[in-house]
This record gives C-alpha cells, sequence and structure tokens, in this order.
C-alpha cells in the first residue's frame, strides 16, 4: 500500500465515521470508518519505513569513487 493509497483510506474512513448519518441493515458505518481509519494508518506507518529505510539503503550504497580523465583527447 502507497502512502496515498493510505491517506486515501483514512479521509474515506473518516468521512464515514463523522459525516455519514445513514443506517444499513447489517452494517454500522461508523464502524466500517473506524477500521478503515486504522488500515489506513497502519499502512502509513509501514510505508514511511519502507520509504526510509530505502532511501539509508541507497545512501550507503551510493558512495562511490569516481576517476575523471583529463587527458586533452588530441595529443
Amino acid at each position: 500500500m502507497t502512502i496515498g493509497g493510505s491517506i486515501l483510506l483514512i479521509a474515506v474512513g473518516a468521512i464515514l465515521n463523522f459525516a455519514v448519518t445513514a443506517t444499513v441493515a447489517g452494517i454500522d458505518i461508523q464502524t466500517v470508518g473506524v477500521i478503515l481509519m486504522v488500515a489506513g494508518a497502519i499502512g502509513l506507518v509501514i510505508g514511511l519505513f519502507v520509504l526510509a529505510s530505502d532511501r539509508r539503503r541507497v545512501d550507503s550504497a551510493d558512495r562511490r569513487v569516481v576517476y575523471e580523465d583529463r587527458r586533452d583527447p588530441m595529443v
């Protein structure tokens, strides 16, 4: 789940929990909203953790020595 998807789940869950007053037989819409918000928050934390760990790994592996050839090609 991406960070954008997690934020979308949180937003939809908040709308269902706080803004929707309709009732559906057999389903509590507010509970579904809370479940979506919790799932989105967990996905957001995991996504940020993976993003942070990928950046650390790239930074440490990207330290290479570059040698430039400064000789004149016409000589």
